[in-house]
C-alpha cells in the first residue's frame, strides 16, 4: 500500500503547466462579508484557458493584453474584466439573491435558496474537511441545528445519527444518504477530501419526494467534480497525527479497593485480599494491601496513530467535465489489541455533452477496507478487574501459552483480567464496495422540458473471518480447541429513476413541473460457517475451514436470503409569483411487496413560503437585506420496518382422556401482516439576512407525530409479545442557527456562528389496557409510557442515605414490617423517596428518571483570518439527557469486583460523609442496588470539537504559477470534554452504558497541495 501511494504521489509531483505571456494575481472577496472566496472559477474568454481561487480566494493566471477574464461562482454575479496594464486584480463578487440559491440541493433536482420552503442547512467542504474521521458525517456534530451525531471511538464505525429525535422504536433511526443522485444507508466509503457540499433536508415537506426511505431525514452529498474550459487541477490532502483517551475512568486502586473489602464485612472478600497478599507480597508502603497496583484501563489503552492520503485530478473542456481521486485511509483503535481499520479508494466522475441537447455523465467508487473488530467485552471487564491483579503471574506454570493472572486462582469467582479475548480472539472483515451510477439528460424543448434517465447500483460484499485461538490460565478461562467462523454477507441495490421536469417563466409566474418513477431491487445474501480445531492454528494462512474438524460443521452452518421489490411514482409542483409568493407541493405513490396487508401508499406534502423583503414596503428597510416566512407540511412512510410479525405454531403434548394418556397438538399464531408507520410533520420557519448581509438567521419550529407506531403488545394466555401498530409519538422543537461574518479590513475577516436546538419527545398513544410496556431487562428497567420519553429509565428515586439509627428508627419506611424484615436496613443505606406516601418502598413507587435523548443541544463556531493564517474553534454540547451506568449497576450480579475511585472515595464511612453513596456494606445489599437514580446519571456535556490553524502558501510565494499552492494545518479533534458522568465519555448511543467504546481526542498535523 505504501508503495502505491508513493508511485502516486512521485505522478503527482511530476506534472507541471506551459507559462504564458502576462502574470495576473489577485484575490476574490464577497461583497457581503469580505471573506476570501475559494474555488471561484476564472476563464480566459474564448479560450479554454482558466484556474480557480485557492482557500484564500487568491488566484495567479497567465493572459494576453487584451484579452476578458470572467470570475464565476455560484450564488453571485459573474464579472467580466479586460486585462490592459495591470498586474494585480482584486475582484469584489456582488451576492446574488436568485442564483445563491442554486447551490440548494433538493431530491431530484436543484432550487433557489430564496424559493426553498422546508428546513434545509449546507455545510461546505472547507467545514467538512476539517474534522480527522474515517466517516465525512461526523463532520456534522454541532453544526445543524436538530441533527444529534453520537460519535463511535472504535476504527471504521460509523457515528449514530438522529434527525429531529427519534421517530420509530422498531424501525431505526437512521437517515438515508443520496451521494451523487446515488441512494445508500451507510458512507462510511466516502473521502472527507472529495466532499463539495453536505446537505441535510430536515422537514417532510423537503423529503417527502425520496419516499419511504427518507423517512428519518435525508442527507444529500456532492462530491467535487471538474468545471468546463479548466485546465487540469491535481490536489493532494493528507494528514497524520494520533489518538488517545480523554477523561480515563479512575477506579478505586489497592489500598482503597482493600479498605472497601475490609469495610464489607465480607469474609470471603477479606480471604481473597490476603490470598493476592500471600501469592504476590505485601507492599513495602502499606504491609496490609497486596505488592499490586494495577490500573486496568491504563493497561488495555495505547496511543494510536491516525492517517489520510488523497490525490486526484479534476479538470474540464468545452464539452467535459471530469474528476479521478484515489484515497488511503488508516486508523489504529486505542484499545491495544489488533483493532484498526484500512481503507483504499478510487473514485471517477466524468460528465459529457455530446450535444446542445444530450449529456451523459457516469460516477464510479471502488472501496476496498479491512477492518479488524475490537474485542468490546474488555471495556466492561477493566472495570470490574480488582487492582490487586497483576496482568500476569508467573506462578501460574499451568497457563499457556502466555501466564497471564487470573482473579479465580485468588477466590474470585471470575477470571477478570481482559487480556487473554484481547490476545487470543482475531475478528477481521474485508469489506468490498463497488458503487456504480450513469445518467442521461436530454432536452426535448431546450430551456423548458428535460427527460432525465439514471440507474445506480451498490454492490457490497463483507467477508468475516472470526479466528477464538486456544489457550489455558485457569479453569474459569480457557478454551480448550480453537474455532473458525466464515460468512459472507452479500448486498446488492439498484435504482432506476426517471424523471421528466418542465421549467417556464411567463410575466411575473415562475414554474417548475417534475414528474418522475423510481424501481427498486434490493436483494441479501448471508452464509456463515463455523468449524472448531483448526489444525496449524498457528499459522495465519491456516486460518480456513478446510483446515477445522469437519466432523464439527454440523449444525453450524446457515444461509439465509431475502429479495424485495419497491416501485414509485412521484411530482412535484413549484411555483413562484414576483418572486415573493412561493408555493412548492409533492405527492408520492410508493407500493412494497413486503407490506401485503397494504401494499400501496400515497404521502402528500406542500410547502408556502412569502419573501417580504421584495415587498414594495421593505424597499427603505434598513435592517432586512432578505425576509423569508416559511410554512410546510407533509407525510412519509416508514419502509424500514418488516412488512409482518409473530409466528404460527404447533408443538405436541400429551393429556390424560378418562385416565388415558393421549398425544395430540396445540396450534397457536401470534402471526399477523404490518402497515407502514406514517410520519406526520408541520414546520414553520424564518429565514433572514441582516445588516448589510453580515447577520443570516434561520429559525424553524416543527411538530413530527408518528401514527401506527409499531409497539410490542402482550399477547394473553401464552405469555408472549409480538409486534403491532398500536402507538403514536411525537417529536416537537425550536432550531435556530445564526452566522456573523464581517471583513474588518484587507488582512483581518472573521466569522462567528451558532445554533441551538430543543427536543421534547413523547409517547402520546399504546393502545392496550395497562397503558405503559416494559422495555429494558428486569434489573434494569426502562418503560414505554404515554406523555413520557421512549424507552425512559424507570426506577426508585434515591432521597439520601441513612446517617444513624435514630434515622433509620424514625423513617416509617425502613420499619415497615416488611421491610424490615427483608432488608434490615442500617446507616450507609439508601433512602428511597415513597412517592405514594404509603409508607412502604414497593414497585408504586418507581417513577421516570430520565431519557437519553437531549432536551438541549447546542453548536458554535469561531473563524477568524489574518492574511494568510486562519484559525478556526468549533465547540458542541447538550443537555437534558441521562445515562444508565450499567457498569455501577451490575454489582448486583456480581459483587467481588472493582468499582470507580470516586465511589470509593465518596462512600458512605460513617455519620455525615456521604448523603450520595452507600457504604462498602451497603453496596452488597440488594436494597442498595435495584434500579434507582443513584445509576441514572446527568449525561450533560460541553465539548471543544474541533481547532484548527492553518497557513496557506500561495503558488506565487513559492515561485510562480507553475509551482503548487499549498496550506499547512494543525487540528484537535475534540481536544477537551466537561461532563459531569462517571465515564470515559458522555456520548453514549441508546443511553445504556456497559462496554461502550471511547471516542478519543485526535491530534493530526496536514498539508493540502495544489497545482
Amino acid at each position: 500500500m505504501k508503495t502505491k501511494i508513493s508511485l502516486l504521489l512521485m505522478l503527482f509531483f511530476s506534472i507541471c503547466s506551459v507559462a504564458q505571456q502576462l502574470e495576473i494575481n489577485g484575490i476574490v472577496t464577497s461583497e457581503s462579508d469580505g471573506m476570501p472566496l475559494p474555488g471561484v472559477n476564472i476563464i480566459v474568454q474564448g479560450t479554454s484557458r482558466g484556474t480557480t481561487t485557492d482557500f484564500d480566494g487568491k488566484y495567479i493566471i497567465n493572459i494576453n493584453r487584451g484579452e476578458q477574464i470572467e470570475f464565476s461562482y455560484v450564488g453571485f454575479i459573474t464579472q467580466t474584466v479586460t486585462v490592459e496594464n495591470q498586474s494585480v486584480i482584486n475582484i469584489v463578487l456582488q451576492d446574488d439573491i436568485a442564483s445563491l440559491s442554486e447551490v440548494v440541493v433538493i431530491g431530484y433536482g436543484t432550487q433557489k435558496k430564496a424559493d426553498v420552503t422546508g428546513a434545509i442547512t449546507t455545510i461546505k467542504s472547507e467545514d467538512i474537511a476539517k474534522t480527522p474521521n474515517s466517516n465525512v458525517v461526523q463532520s456534522l456534530q454541532g453544526k445543524v441545528a436538530g441533527v444529534q451525531v453520537v460519535s463511535n471511538g472504535s476504527p471504521g464505525s460509523s457515528p449514530t445519527i438522529r434527525v429531529r429525535g427519534v421517530s420509530s422504536f422498531r424501525g431505526g433511526n437512521n437517515p438515508l444518504y443520496v451521494v451523487d443522485g446515488m441512494f445508500y444507508d451507510e458512507i462510511d466509503f466516502l473521502d472527507s477530501s472529495q466532499i463539495e457540499t453536505i446537505s441535510v433536508l430536515k422537514d417532510a415537506s423537503s423529503i417527502s419526494i425520496f419516499g419511504q426511505r427518507g423517512v428519518n431525514g435525508v442527507i444529500i452529498i456532492e462530491t467535487k467534480n471538474g468545471k468546463q474550459e479548466q485546465k487540469p487541477v491535481f490536489t493532494y490532502n493528507g494528514f497524520t497525527g494520533y489518538q488517545n483517551a480523554q477523561n480515563v475512568v479512575k477506579m478505586a486502586n489497592a489500598e482503597q479497593f482493600t479498605t472497601m473489602a475490609y469495610e464489607s464485612g465480607s469474609q470471603a472478600d477479606i480471604e481473597f485480599v490476603e490470598n493476592a497478599i500471600q501469592r504476590f507480597g505485601r507492599s513495602r508502603i502499606n504491609p496490609n494491601i497486596p505488592d499490586v497496583n494495577t490500573d486496568w484501563y491504563k493497561e488495555i489503552l495505547r496511543v494510536a496513530p491516525i492517517s489520510s492520503h488523497s490525490i486526484g485530478v479534476a479538470g474540464g473542456s468545452e464539452k467535459t467535465t471530469y474528476s479521478v481521486n484515489a484515497s488511503y485511509f488508516s486508523q489504529d483503535g486505542i484499545l491495544d489489541m489488533k483493532n484498526e481499520y484500512e481503507r483504499f479508494n478510487i473514485q471517477s466522475n466524468i460528465q459529457i455533452d455530446l450535444s446542445d441537447r444530450l449529456t451523459v455523465g457516469t460516477n464510479a467508487i471502488f472501496s476496498n477496507a479491512t477492518k479488524y473488530n475490537p474485542e468490546n467485552g474488555a471495556w466492561f471487564q477493566a472495570y470490574f478487574a480488582v487492582p490487586i491483579l497483576p496482568v500476569f503471574d508467573e506462578t501460574n506454570m499451568d497457563a499457556t501459552p502466555i501466564p497471564y493472572a487470573d482473579a479465580s486462582l485468588l477466590g474470585y469467582r471470575s477470571a477478570q483480567n481482559p487480556f487473554p479475548a484481547m490476545t487470543f480472539n482475531n475478528n477481521q472483515l474485508k469489506i468490498r464496495k463497488v458503487l456504480t451510477s450513469m445518467f442521461l439528460e436530454y432536452d426535448l424543448i431546450p430551456d423548458k422540458l428535460k427527460f432525465k434517465t439514471s440507474y445506480s447500483h451498490d454492490y457490497s460484499t463483507i467477508s468475516e473471518r472470526n479466528v477464538r485461538l486456544p489457550y489455558f490460565i485457569s479453569g474459569q478461562s480457557q478454551r480448550e480447541t480453537s474455532n473458525i467462523r466464515r460468512a459472507e454477507n452479500k448486498y446488492s441495490n439498484q435504482i432506476w429513476d426517471n424523471t421528466l421536469t418542465y421549467t417556464d417563466d411567463f410575466g411575473e409566474h415562475n414554474l417548475t413541473v417534475l414528474a418522475g418513477s423510481s424501481y427498486r431491487d434490493q436483494q441479501q445474501n448471508l452464509f456463515n460457517a463455523t468449524g472448531n480445531d483448526i489444525q496449524g492454528i498457528g499459522l495465519e494462512s491456516s486460518w480456513y475451514l478446510d483446515f477445522a474438524d469437519p466432523t464439527t460443521f454440523s449444525d453450524q452452518v446457515n444461509e439465509i436470503g431475502d429479495r424485495f421489490y419497491s416501485f414509485a411514482v412521484f411530482s412535484r409542483l413549484e411555483y413562484s409569483f414576483k418572486d415573493r409568493y412561493l408555493l412548492n407541493a409533492t405527492i408520492r405513490h410508493e407500493g412494497d411487496g413486503r407490506f401485503p396487508e397494504k401494499l400501496w401508499v400515497t404521502t402528500p406534502s406542500v410547502g408556502l413560503g412569502w419573501v417580504v423583503s421584495n415587498e414594495n414596503f421593505m424597499e427603505n428597510s434598513g435592517l432586512f437585506n432578505f425576509l423569508k416566512l416559511r410554512a410546510s407540511w407533509g407525510q412519509l412512510a416508514n419502509g424500514s420496518l418488516g412488512g409482518s410479525t409473530g409466528t404460527n405454531t404447533i408443538s405436541t403434548l400429551v393429556t390424560s382422556i378418562g385416565d388415558t394418556p393421549t398425544n395430540g397438538f396445540l396450534a397457536t399464531s401470534t402471526f399477523r401482516n404490518l402497515i407502514r408507520e406514517i410520519l406526520e410533520e408541520t414546520n414553520f420557519g424564518i429565514s433572514t439576512r441582516l445588516f448589510d448581509n453580515k447577520l443570516n438567521l434561520e429559525v424553524d419550529y416543527y411538530i413530527r407525530d408518528t401514527k401506527d407506531l409499531v409497539l410490542p403488545r402482550q399477547v394473553p394466555i401464552i405469555s408472549q409479545t409480538v409486534d403491532d401498530n398500536i402507538g403514536e409519538m411525537r417529536n416537537q422543537g425550536l432550531e435556530v442557527a445564526a452566522n456573523w461574518s464581517q471583513n474588518i479590513n484587507d488582512n483581518w475577516s472573521f466569522s462567528v456562528g451558532g445554533n441551538i436546538t430543543t427536543l421534547k419527545n413523547e409517547i402520546t398513544q399504546i393502545d392496550s389496557d395497562q397503558g405503559y410496556f416494559d422495555t429494558g431487562s428486569a434489573a434494569f428497567r426502562q418503560r414505554l409510557i404515554v406523555g413520557e420519553p421512549v424507552n425512559a429509565f424507570f426506577g426508585w428515586e434515591v432521597d439520601g442515605v441513612y446517617q444513624n439509627e435514630a434515622q433509620v428508627a424514625a423513617d416509617p419506611t425502613a420499619q415497615n414490617e416488611l421491610t424490615a424484615i427483608q432488608n434490615q436496613l442500617v446507616p450507609g443505606d439508601f433512602i428511597y423517596k415513597d412517592q405514594n406516601n404509603d409508607g412502604v418502598i414497593d414497585a408504586e413507587d418507581r417513577v421516570v428518571l430520565g431519557s437519553y435523548l437531549p432536551s438541549f443541544s447546542y453548536g458554535g463556531n469561531l473563524n477568524v483570518s489574518y492574511k494568510n493564517f486562519d484559525l478556526s474553534v468549533a465547540v458542541s454540547g447538550q443537555t437534558g439527557n441521562k445515562i444508565l451506568n450499567r457498569k455501577r449497576g451490575e454489582v448486583i450480579f456480581t459483587n467481588d469486583t472493582n468499582i470507580d475511585a470516586e465511589y470509593a472515595i465518596n462512600r458512605w464511612h460513617g455519620e455525615g460523609t456521604s448523603n450520595s453513596y452507600p457504604s462498602s456494606e451497603g453496596r452488597r445489599k440488594a436494597w442498595n442496588q435495584r434500579m434507582s437514580s443513584f445509576f441514572v446519571e446527568d449525561g450533560s456535556y460541553f465539548r471543544v470539537q474541533n481547532i484548527q490553524l492553518a497557513y496557506t502558501i500561495p503558488a506565487k510565494a513559492l515561485g510562480g504559477e507553475n509551482m503548487p499552492e499549498v496550506r499547512l494545518t494543525c487540528t484537535a479533534e475534540r481536544p477537551i470534554t466537561i461532563f459531569s458522568y462517571n465515564g470515559f465519555d458522555p456520548e453514549v448511543n441508546d443511553g445504556v452504558d456497559r462496554q461502550t467504546y471511547p471516542v478519543p481526542a485526535v491530534y493530526t498535523f496536514g498539508i493540502n497541495i495544489k497545482i
